[in-house]
């Protein structure tokens, strides 16, 4: 998805919510949807540089995350990426070791058989989802 695609989906939604979509804003979600997997604050502020003060940058994490724009994956630190109605279906691989995390995809054959799998757990549960996300735990190569 090219970014002008994007900028006007993130626009249409934060218009909705309420919100203006200001450069800053623009920013961070261009970090986003740069990034190879979901990013700390601390990542953001880093590759954004002057251009967002950090004290801005939680502000705009707080508006896109309310507008449902970034989602939030916790573990040791909170890491934010694009919603997946604007990035895609995905997964990831996270590092226990440096923390990293990994977007992958797996194709169609693989994806249905990952659904097959959650349908049989929602059955046995009695639980009605809104989706799935698939987070692998292990060393990435650079820390083995």
């Amino acid at each position: 998805m090219n970014l002008t695609t994007v900028d006007r989906l993130v626009e249409e939604r934060l218009t909705q919510a309420g919100h203006r979509y200001t450069a800053a804003r623009r920013r961070v979600v261009a970090a986003l949807e740069a990034a190879p997997g979901p990013q700390s604050a601390a990542d953001l502020s880093e590759t954004i540089g002057a251009a967002v003060p950090v004290s801005s940058l939680y502000r705009t994490l707080t508006v896109l995350e309310s507008a449902g724009v970034a989602a939030p994956h916790h573990g040791s630190i909170t890491r934010y990426e694009l919603a997946e109605w604007i990035a895609g279906h995905h997964h990831h691989l996270v590092c226990s070791a440096c923390g990293g995390v990994e977007d992958f995809t797996l194709d169609e054959t693989d994806e249905r058989r990952i659904h097959e799998v959650v349908g049989d757990i929602l059955t046995a549960a009695d639980f009605v989802a809104k989706g799935h996300t698939l987070d692998i735990e292990g060393v990435c190569s650079t820390c083995r």
